[in-house]
């Protein structure tokens, strides 16, 4: 690019590191990336969907700093119009000119034009960015319309606001990563099909044991003794079916980083380690899947919560205070 063109660019854009050492890479989280890498070489859109918790940012973050492009990333909103995408008219432009080339004879001119200010997806595939539009269900499909041209044909409308140019044709090198989650219904629309049909989308869950070791083990910097303990009461209080909402690993890398900074050792006859695990799984799990409360720190959660422990940690009930 251009040196004004990378102006613009880094006005409006991220620049990510192909290089990052935190990002934990297991045999399944790479297998993933490689799938992904595959489809965006032939020019498919990407769309990671699954669940909170599931690092669907994280993996379209680091997917985008490999592809060695500027970065453009768009959060979804309930308030997007189609201008939020594309761009608006901003302010006027006011052209004064005095002719005196005839001393006897004056000539003015005075024009205005409408200002028009490019948005981010204009910048984006202008310029050939990646494109990172994380939770996009989260817009009105009709804000997500202007994809439907860039994705498939190639080329995006332009308003008459703009200018001369009704269309404009799209970079070679733009990408686009998509992210969302289905199990959300709060603020959240049902994609068209048209734009579905144009991406191709990799469902997440849960990551396998070994991957969810890995991750605590990066993020709170903990020995994969305590990672691995703090994990499997995770996944195993996942699998119980009678609460609503279910621990992720980000409630694992939580419980890690707070035991570190206490020096709280995950193994038996530790109350803090009991009471930090109560504090962050409550909240996140309050209501059972019939709908009732749990009743207070005498009830089936924390009943639930102390006996993984017990299992998993050798913890010796009577230690916990009411």
């Amino acid at each position: 690019m251009a040196k004004e063109e990378l102006e613009i660019v880094e006005a409006r854009a991220l620049e990510i590191p192909k290089e990052q050492p935190d990002f934990v890479k297991t045999t399944e989280i790479t297998s993933l990336l490689d799938r992904a890498k595959n489809y965006l070489k032939v020019g498919a859109p990407i769309h990671f969907c699954g669940p909170t918790g599931t690092g669907k940012t994280t993996l379209a973050l680091y997917l985008a700093g490999q592809l060695g492009r500027p970065v453009i990333l768009i959060h979804g909103d309930e308030q997007f119009e189609t201008s939020d995408l594309i761009g608006e008219t901003s302010g006027y432009h006011r052209r004064y000119h005095l002719d005196e080339f005839v001393h006897s004879v004056r000539k003015f001119e005075d024009t205005v034009t409408k200002g028009w200010v490019d948005n981010r997806l204009t910048i984006a595939v202008k310029y050939g960015c990646t494109l990172v539009y994380d939770e996009f269900t989260r817009s009105r499909p009709e804000a997500n319309n202007a994809l439907l041209s860039i994705l498939e044909e190639k080329i995006m409308d332009l308003p008459a606001g703009r200018g001369s140019e009704s269309h404009l044709r799209v970079h070679p090198e733009f990408n686009a990563i998509f992210t969302s989650n289905p199990q959300e219904y709060a603020g959240v629309h049902k994609t068209q099909d048209a734009l579905r049909d144009r991406m191709i989308t990799l469902n997440l869950d849960h990551y396998q044991r070994e991957t969810e070791i890995a991750i605590v083990m990066q993020k709170a910097k903990v020995s994969r003794q305590d990672a691995t303990r703090i994990c499997d009461i995770v996944r195993a209080f996942r699998k119980n079916d009678r609460f609503e909402f279910s621990p992720t690993v980000r409630a694992a890398i939580l419980i890690a980083r707070v035991l570190k900074l206490k020096g709280a050792q995950g193994s038996h006859h530790n109350e803090d380690f009991v009471r930090v695990w109560l504090d962050v799984l409550d909240p996140q799990t309050y209501r059972m899947k019939n709908g009732k409360q749990c009743p207070g720190k005498k009830g089936e959660l924390e009943n639930c919560v102390l006996n993984l422990i017990k299992k998993f940690s050798q913890v010796r009930l009577r230690n916990v205070k009411a």
